[in-house]
């Protein structure tokens, strides 16, 4: 059973019905046992990463999160799924995330031909091989982005895809069952349904 954390912010009915179109078994829940006891897990998101941290705090949703990555659970996360992984964010100083990846996540800066937020297709490029959620997806292909902040890993081994917006940034962090995206494969056609079949295939 694949859960998606329900904790009052993310897409989850787009989410959910790609992984159904897929063929796979879904739980969309705020329920901390149920979360520990996944088979897989996701975390998207759409909204601020002060309010988020806020939410899986009040749902008591952080330790079974964290459990679940203890014991190598496959997990993804999705836009602020990704964010929420690492320790800090410009968006909500003072504000400590889930800590499990080194770095903070930090805000883009708008010029006169880039506008915030980042919305669109942009192309990923990978600055590593190997990773089975890439599985059968070309080399510069292209995913459908939504976000304002973007991830700065201190370990840049974590890194899976990049993609650029005025910075060279993650789109996508890999780590053991770890994998988040910035981009949103429940958004991206054909690619973002190849993608959530190579995590439903794990």
């Amino acid at each position: 059973m694949i859960v998606i954390v329900d904790y009052g912010m993310g897409n989850l009915r787009s989410v959910s019905k790609a992984l159904e179109h897929l063929g796979a078994k879904v739980c969309v829940t705020s329920d901390p046992r149920l979360v520990e006891q996944a088979d897989k897990l996701i975390l998207p998101g759409v909204g601020a990463f002060g309010a988020a941290m806020d939410e899986l705090t009040r749902r008591r949703l952080i330790e079974p999160v964290n459990t679940a990555l203890a014991k190598g659970i496959p997990y993804l996360g999705i836009c602020l799924g990704l964010q929420l992984l690492f320790e800090e964010s410009e968006e909500a100083p003072g504000v400590k995330g889930l800590g499990i990846l080194h770095g903070a996540v930090r805000r883009f800066l708008a010029t006169n031909h880039l506008k915030i937020p980042h919305m669109g297709w942009n192309q990923v490029m990978s600055p590593q091989n190997g990773c089975p959620l890439l599985q059968d997806i070309p080399e510069g292909s292209f995913f459908y982005f939504v976000h304002s902040y973007y991830a700065d890993p201190t370990d840049r081994s974590v890194v899976a895809l990049e993609a650029d917006y005025g910075v060279r940034f993650a789109a996508m962090v890999w780590q053991d069952a770890l994998f988040a995206t910035q981009f949103h494969p429940e958004k991206s056609q054909t690619l973002g349904l190849r993608f959530l079949k190579n995590f439903i295939d794990l």
